[in-house]
């Protein structure tokens, strides 16, 4: 999400590409209640977890039944929602639509209790361990404040297990209470540094909005924990892939697959990934690997705001421009938060910077998985704190209801040195300068008034982009329910009888910088 220069993959960008040997294809962190869980809600639901039917247009009946299960699992009446749940899967006019939305709400309950792990007294018992002379007074005020994210369940309170470390991220009183502060790794890109103004520089030089360009070579893996399958059983893998984006990331060669045997989605896969499938071996892991290389290039745009127009809608921009729900969904809350940031401001750059500082003011934390989340807007909005997703998709969805059309792009940041990281982000449309980009969690950078914006209309060179929207088809299809029903970044995985979930497996991903500057490798 794009500009200059010329871009190739190898193969045909409007055919799925095979491995060597020619594998054939068939046909991708609140708790209580969130707002509008309602029938358009239960719509959506189908549309998510029924992996063929991403991209069907909405059905004009949905169960009130499949709406309330939503809202009992909303609200932790998990023995509630099952009983319901049970009665749907019984009863015979019970759609297979219906019956799959039914089964995903039985699954999201079996997500949150793996995210909400811990009792009150294993959850004060971790922020011990760095403010040793806490006091019940002090965990409990904190508690009310609802810094320490928890879920009640059927009456019993459950605490999310990164939710003892987030405390000290986004309370800065239980931050100067630990015992031995330290810094928190950040990314490279979260601080001011040269390579910002290397971006600047070249951009305003060149006139080029694409610049700055790295040559990288990725190895990516996904790896199935061992006996996760029985032996013999076919294990199905898909590990996230970019897309060539011209002027942003392009020369992508593939080099190698392990299994040799991969089909890469097409070009046009909005969520792209290379699939492969071997059986399982008694007591071993189940190894599946990609290595490519690729030029990825900064972006930065010289947005001047008294040459900004409003947008005049048209068939491009209109789907970002509306409510998408269950995630972008113009509520109550989310209308007045806007009323009191715009205030009367009517261009839109300067809008977009109001509603940008104001998300960015959020403060960062571990997420919980966000298919547990109804809405994950609204969440971002009122759990106090938020991931790189959860803000983007509140800031895509402020944006949108001002008029200004935003849309979605995610993928991995990588450095000069050893860090990486899942990091999402998105692009807005501004006329007459079309389509630029925004990172609201990186946000605004201190020490330069001249790049204090960067990150609204510009990136840096040390990210990946894997998807160009959010909750869309892998290819090919899962067969059974998706382990991340919003993003793509670490994989997916599964075999005959179900979905493996995150607990079942890991991945790992390691970019290497061949040369910087002129996006041509030495090797």
């Amino acid at each position: 999400m794009l500009h200059s220069a010329s871009a190739h993959i190898r193969g045909d960008t409007n055919a799925v590409e095979t491995g060597a040997e020619g594998m054939a294809t068939g046909a991708c962190q609140k708790a209580g209640r969130k707002a509008g869980a309602g029938q358009w809600l239960a719509a959506m639901v189908l549309l998510l977890v029924l992996p063929g039917m991403i991209g069907i247009a909405l059905a004009t009946t949905i169960s009130r039944d499949l709406a309330s299960v939503i809202r009992e699992v909303d609200d932790g009446h998990f023995a509630e929602a099952e009983k319901r749940i049970a009665t749907a899967l019984a009863d015979a006019r019970t759609d297979a639509g219906e019956r799959d939305a039914f089964e995903f709400q039985r699954e999201r309950m079996r997500r949150i209790h793996l995210d909400f792990t811990l009792s009150a007294d294993e959850a004060k018992a971790r922020v011990k361990q760095h403010v040793p002379d806490l006091r019940d007074a002090e965990f409990a005020q904190w508690d009310a404040a609802g810094l320490i994210e928890r879920y009640i369940i059927d009456g019993e309170t459950r605490y999310f297990s990164r939710a003892p470390s987030n405390l000290f991220r986004i309370s800065p009183q239980a931050a100067a209470r630990r015992v031995s502060p330290k810094a928190f790794v950040d990314g490279p890109m979260e601080r001011l540094n040269p390579h910002h103004d290397e971006v600047r520089t070249q951009a305003l030089a060149n006139g080029e909005t694409g610049v700055a360009p790295r040559r990288i070579r990725v190895a990516q893996s996904l790896v199935v924990n061992a006996d996760a399958v029985p032996p013999g059983e076919t294990v199905r893998a898909w590990i996230p892939y970019p897309r060539a984006l011209l002027g942003q990331q392009e020369r992508i060669d593939f080099i190698r697959s392990v299994p040799a045997k991969h089909v890469i989605a097409p070009e046009a896969t909005l969520q792209r990934t290379v699939y492969m499938e071997q059986p399982a071996k008694a007591g071993e892991a189940t190894t599946f690997s990609i290595e490519y290389d690729m030029t990825v290039l900064a972006q930065y745009n010289d947005i001047r705001p008294e040459k900004v127009l409003p947008v005049t809608s048209n068939h491009a921009l209109a789907p970002h421009l509306g409510e998408r729900p269950p995630h972008i969904v113009f509520t109550d809350a989310i209308r007045k938060f806007s009323r009191d940031v715009v205030g009367d401001e009517t261009n839109p750059y300067r809008i977009a910077q109001k509603l940008f500082a104001a998300v960015d003011r959020i403060p960062w934390a571990g997420a919980r998985e966000y298919s547990t989340i109804t809405n994950i807007s609204d969440y971002a909005l009122h759990a106090g704190h938020a991931d790189c997703g959860q803000q983007t998709l509140l800031l895509m969805t402020l944006l949108r209801l001002n008029g200004i059309p935003a849309r979605w792009q995610s993928g991995m940041v990588y450095s000069d040195g050893n860090y990486d990281n899942l990091h999402d982000w998105g692009w807005m449309y501004l006329a007459p300068y079309g389509w630029i980009p925004m990172d609201v969690t990186t946000g605004r950078l201190s020490g330069d008034p001249e790049l204090e914006w960067f990150y609204l209309g510009g990136l840096d060179a040390y990210r990946i982009a894997f998807n160009d929207d959010y909750g869309t088809a892998l290819v090919p299809v899962k067969t059974h329910f998706r382990s991340e029903t919003v993003d793509s970044q670490r994989g997916e995985a599964e075999w005959r009888e179900g979905n493996l979930y995150f607990d079942q497996w890991d991945y790992k991903f390691k970019a290497q910088v061949l040369d910087k500057g002129h996006g041509v490798s030495p090797l």
